[in-house]
C-alpha cells in the first residue's frame, strides 16, 4: 500500500486546475493541463496516491472492466517509482492515455475510501503515470520476438479494434487494421472533440503500434473496396470491431426540416475544422440558438463545440428527471450510480433542462427549424407521461440529436461474411467472442452495444486472447485478458 496514514491525514481530493473557462473556450486545445514533470503537480499527485488504503479487497479492481491494478500503481507513484508504475499500468490497459482522459472512472465510484470520504483520484493518477512515462521515455514499442505466420484482419480502428490489434501483434501475428475514414482512430479521432483529447495523443500511440508491426489501411470501405470473401481468403482470422454507429432518431413531426442534425453529422466536421482542414458545407452553431437533445457525454461534446463556435445560446434537453447529487438508495456502493455530473463543457455555459420531451419541430417559411415544441414529463408507474398545460416553444436554429446509438450499421460486409444479428441488432457471438462463422470474431460495441471506452478496450483484449487461442490450434493462449474474459461475464 501507499502511505499507511494517507487517507487519515489527507481527507480531500485534489486535482490539477483546468485551463480557465474564459481562455479555453477561445481555442480547441485540451482543457486539462497535463504537466509532466511539474513539481507542484507531482507533489499533489504523490499526496493523492498516498490516500489509497490497505483495504483488503480493492473494489476498484472490480469497478474497472480491465481489472486495473490500481492499488499497486498508486503505491509505486507514492514511492516515485515511475518505471514500475508504468509497467503495472500497462499490464492491464493498452491505452491509459485514452481512458485517463475519457473514461467516467467507475473505479472511483467503487473505491473503498469512497464509502465515507471522497474517493482516491484514480483517473488523474492514471493519466499522470502515462504522461510521465512518455516524457521519461518509458513507453517503447514491444516488438514480438517471433512470428507465428498467421494473419489477422481487424475491421475498425476504435479502442476495441486497436486493443485487439495491439495484443495480436505482440503475440506474433501479422495484423492489418482497416478503417474507412482517412485516418485511424474511429470515433476517438473525429467523434471526440479536441478539447477533450487532442489528436496527437492518438497519433503518438499509433506510431508505436506501427513500430511494433501493426499495419493500417485507411480510407478502405470493407465490404465495398474489399469484400468479406476476400478478407476470409486473405486472412486466417477476422475481428469485427465496427462499433455501434446507427444513431437513435427523433420520431416527431417536422424531424426532416433543415437544421436538425445527428450529433455525428455535426461533431466530425467540427473536429476536422478545428484541426485546420477545409470542410465544405459545414454546419456551425455561430450566432444560433442551439438545442441539444440528449443529456449524456455526446450531448456535452455538442454543447462545448457549439460554445467554441460562437453559439448565441445552447440548451441541452434530457427526458429523464435530474439525478441526485448523492447516491440513490437503490444504487449502493460499489455500484456505478446515476448522479448529477458536471462535464467540463457544462462549466463553460449553456442551460440543462430535465424531464422534458420534444413534441414537434417547428419550421420557418424557408423550411428551416425555428423552434421546438416541448412539454414537461413525469414518471407515472415507471412510464414517461406528459404534464398537461406545460407545452411551450423553445427557439432553435440548430438542433443536435445526441440520444445514443442502437447498433452497428447493416453494411454489405455483414451479409458477405454471413454473420447473424441478435434481437438487439448487435452482432451475435458466443462466450469466446466468436460468431457462428469460423474464424470471425466480434469485439466492442458491435457485439456489446453502446458502452464505455474502458469496456471497448477490455473486449478488444479478451477477443484477442480468443483469436490467439483459435489460431494456436490448441485452444490456449498466453495473452493476458481482463478479469472478465468472456462475453457472458462482460455483460454483468
Amino acid at each position: 500500500m501507499a502511505d499507511p496514514r494517507g487517507f487519515l491525514t489527507v481527507r480531500q481530493r485534489a486535482l490539477p486546475a483546468d485551463r480557465p473557462v474564459d481562455v479555453r473556450i477561445l481555442d480547441w486545445r485540451e482543457i486539462h493541463a497535463h504537466r509532466a514533470g511539474d513539481r507542484d503537480a507531482l507533489a499533489t499527485l504523490h499526496q493523492q496516491a498516498g490516500r489509497c488504503m490497505d483495504c483488503g479487497i480493492p473494489f476498484c479492481h472490480n469497478g474497472c472492466p480491465l481489472g486495473n491494478l490500481v492499488p499497486e500503481w498508486n503505491d509505486l507513484v507514492w514511492r516515485d517509482q515511475w518505471a514500475d508504475a508504468t509497467d503495472r499500468l500497462l499490464a492491464t490497459n493498452n491505452f491509459p492515455e485514452f481512458t485517463g482522459r475519457l473514461c467516467p472512472a467507475p473505479c472511483e465510484t467503487a473505491c473503498v475510501l469512497g464509502i465515507n470520504q471522497p474517493p482516491v483520484t484514480i483517473k488523474n493518477v492514471e493519466v499522470s503515470i502515462i504522461e510521465e512515462a512518455y516524457s521519461r521515455g518509458l513507453v517503447t514499442p514491444q516488438v514480438p520476438r517471433w512470428y507465428t505466420g498467421h494473419t489477422v484482419a481487424v475491421i475498425g480502428s476504435g479502442p476495441a479494434g486497436l486493443a485487439a490489434a495491439q495484443q495480436l501483434t505482440r503475440a506474433g501475428h501479422t495484423v492489418a487494421v482497416y478503417e474507412r475514414a482517412d485516418k485511424p482512430g474511429g470515433l476517438l479521432r473525429y467523434g471526440i472533440p479536441e478539447f477533450k483529447m487532442e489528436k496527437d495523443v492518438i497519433d503518438r500511440r499509433l506510431a508505436l503500434m506501427r513500430e511494433e508491426g501493426t499495419r493500417f489501411h485507411s480510407g478502405v470501405e470493407v465490404g465495398t473496396d474489399v469484400s468479406g470473401v476476400e478478407l476470409r481468403a486473405r486472412y486466417d482470422a477476422v475481428v469485427l470491431a465496427v462499433g455501434s454507429t446507427v444513431p437513435r432518431d427523433l420520431d416527431v413531426p417536422g424531424r426532416q426540416v433543415s437544421g436538425v442534425l445527428q450529433a455525428m453529422e455535426y461533431l466530425p466536421p467540427a473536429n476536422r475544422a478545428a484541426l485546420g482542414e477545409e470542410v465544405p458545407g459545414q454546419v456551425t452553431a455561430t450566432g444560433k440558438d442551439v438545442v441539444v437533445i440528449g443529456g449524456g457525454d455526446t450531448g456535452a461534446d455538442c454543447l462545448g463545440t457549439a460554445i467554441r463556435q460562437g453559439a448565441r445560446s445552447v440548451t441541452q434537453l434530457e427526458i429523464m428527471p435530474r439525478p441526485s447529487q448523492d447516491r440513490p438508495a437503490g444504487q449502493p456502493w460499489p455500484t456505478y450510480p446515476n448522479l448529477f455530473r458536471v462535464a467540463s463543457a457544462h462549466e463553460e455555459g449553456g442551460e440543462r433542462v430535465y424531464a422534458v420531451s420534444t413534441q414537434e419541430v417547428l419550421a420557418d417559411g424557408q423550411g428551416a427549424v425555428r423552434a421546438l415544441r416541448l412539454v414537461d414529463v413525469e414518471l407515472v408507474d415507471g412510464r414517461i407521461a406528459p404534464v398537461p398545460g406545460t407545452e411551450r416553444d423553445l427557439p432553435a436554429q440548430l438542433v443536435l440529436l445526441a440520444m445514443g446509438f442502437t447498433g452497428p450499421e447493416q453494411s454489405p460486409l455483414l451479409e458477405q461474411l454471413g454473420v447473424t444479428l441478435t434481437g438487439r441488432g448487435t452482432l451475435a457471438r458466443d462466450d469466446e467472442f466468436a460468431t457462428d462463422v469460423p474464424g470471425v470474431f466480434v469485439a466492442g460495441d458491435a457485439g456489446r452495444g453502446q458502452s464505455l471506452i474502458v469496456w471497448a478496450i477490455a473486449e478488444g483484449r479478451a477477443a484477442a486472447r480468443a483469436v490467439d487461442a483459435y489460431l494456436s490450434g490448441t485452444g490456449t493462449s498466453e495473452l493476458p485478458a481482463p478479469i472478465r474474459a468472456s462475453t457472458a461475464s462482460l455483460r454483468l
